[in-house]
């Protein structure tokens, strides 16, 4: 009997791989590697760095309920708080010996004979492990848009998210392709230094006002008192439960939902003077179908003479500008994509192939059967393989509300099998079906399911048209992680 490596391999030192350790670590099971592409922890947030990025939940909501930081400047913290916050965690938890970093995992294969996986990294070697858990979060491989000619541009080229801080935007002619989430963080960010700024937008996006205000002396101070974090915290849980979560999952029995798209119309009149421009950025879908903006000049930048927005579709990309299909041609200097990332595309899910029991391909198996895993976390076929941002796991409040269930769960199954001495964990497939009929039958009172939601263009739906959120609450999925019944899972040596 080969004895593995490693009892646990977690890919990925973002959040989720920082919080899958620290748990395995809390529950006696600190026999695990970490392999982390970067050479730092914090994944979205290592990767991520251009002008004005930051968090768009309430930072008390946006860390580990056991580790709140009293050291946001902000109510919204800027992405390089987030990433020293990812740096403490390490530190703190002492995780850093088992992570190794400048390592990109390619490709995980199940040995079924021995029940272990087989862990190829970038340098040629394989390291094994009994069990294989999947913490590559959503927002890190960039989308690159299909455009014809984007190779060809001669002027300087970056996405959104490999921005090039050794460029200087000073007086250049920019173009921005895309209005997502990460373009309302850089185009106020940019607007006021470029000498011209071109936004081609394919699809509106509904954008809200941020309370982001720096967080006082007194407030961090009371962040530090006992039960001070705990009463922000609350308070925070409980709007982003209310603003999102809610109205997106329960949207037809939710009368806030429905007055949503009034409050983002009148913040678009009293921010954008143009008309025909508010016309523009006005959206003709419901709000929640698509990820929604928040940002207090995003809109407003769109009233500054040096900023222009284009709607006309895009025929293709020269060496010196970007076309429209009407003919015209905008030169630029710098082309900047900010068209988002790989979220439900089956080879994103993870970042490495993944070949489980009997040869079986795990993109391709969500290929044939659509998304689906249960609770989000385990998929039949993949034994002893568990994944934190998995279909029909993530309700859309906080990411780390996200992976403290997703992590509990896993180590769930991980204690028991070490309690039965069992070398192989895998889901049975009635449970997996049982659970994915309860995501099919829930999900009609989701937003996503609105007539209006098919002109969103949102990376919520795959390619078989679902949207593989989770239709619960936070609370529900908590309880969920702590109480789903372990016979679930098929245990064996």
């Amino acid at each position: 009997m080969t004895v593995p490596d490693h009892d646990t391999i977690i890919v990925g030192a973002g959040f989720s791989g920082i919080g899958a350790g620290i748990s395995l670590d809390k529950a006696g099971l600190g026999d695990y590697l970490i392999i982390e592409a970067g050479d730092g922890p914090g994944g979205t947030w290592y990767w991520n760095t251009y002008p004005g990025i930051a968090v768009d939940i309430p930072s008390f909501s946006y860390q580990f309920s056991f580790e709140q930081s009293p050291e946001w400047t902000r109510t919204y913290a800027p992405g390089h708080e987030l990433r020293a916050y990812a740096e403490h965690c390490v530190d703190k938890y002492r995780l850093r010996p088992k992570i190794r970093f400048n390592t990109k995992v390619l490709g995980a294969v199940f040995d079924d004979d021995q029940n272990l996986w087989r862990v190829e990294i970038d340098s040629g070697d394989v390291v094994t492990s009994r069990f294989l858990i999947n913490a590559c979060g959503a927002l890190v491989t960039p989308n690159l848009p299909d455009i014809d000619g984007v190779d060809s541009f001669a002027g300087v080229t970056m996405h959104t998210a490999r921005w090039d801080h050794s460029q200087d935007l000073s007086g250049k002619r920019v173009a921005v392709i895309g209005t997502g989430a990460s373009a309302v963080q850089v185009i106020p960010e940019i607007a006021p230094v470029v000498k011209q700024l071109t936004v081609f937008q394919r699809t509106p996006i509904w954008c809200f006002p941020k309370f982001d205000v720096p967080l006082s002396p007194t407030v961090r101070r009371m962040m530090r008192l006992p039960g001070g974090h705990v009463v922000q915290r609350l308070i925070s849980q409980g709007f982003v439960e209310l603003t999102f979560t809610l109205p997106a999952q329960y949207f037809t029995i939710n009368p806030i939902a429905k007055n949503m798209s009034k409050a983002g119309e009148a913040y678009l009149r009293k921010e954008v003077h143009d008309p025909e421009v508010r016309e523009k950025l006005t959206p003709d879908y419901a709000v929640g179908c698509k990820r929604p903006g928040f940002h207090n000049t995003y809109l407003s930048t769109y009233n500054r003479d040096n900023v222009e927005l284009v709607t006309e579709p895009i025929d293709k990309i020269t060496g010196s500008g970007v076309a429209t299909v009407d003919g015209a041609t905008r030169e630029a200097d710098v082309l900047i994509l900010a068209t988002g990332f790989k979220v439900m595309d089956t080879d994103e899910m993870p970042t490495f192939s993944v070949t489980g029991a009997g040869g079986r391909s795990w993109s391709r198996h969500w290929q044939e059967h659509r998304l689906q895993a249960y609770e989000g976390v385990s998929v039949p076929g993949f034994p002893n393989f568990f994944t934190v941002f998995g279909p029909y796991g993530y309700v859309g409040s906080s990411y780390f509300a996200l992976i403290e269930t997703q992590t509990h769960h896993i180590v769930r199954c991980l204690k028991h099998a070490r309690h039965k001495s069992a070398r192989r964990v895998e889901v049975t497939q009635e449970a997996n079906d049982r659970y994915f009929d309860e995501m099919m039958r829930k999900r009609h009172r989701q937003i996503f399911w609105q007539e209006s939601c098919q002109r969103a263009n949102s990376y919520y739906f795959d390619k078989n048209g679902d949207a593989p959120l989770r239709p619960t609450t936070t609370l529900e999925a908590y309880w969920r992680s702590r109480r789903f019944p372990l016979r679930d899972y098929a245990f064996s040596s």
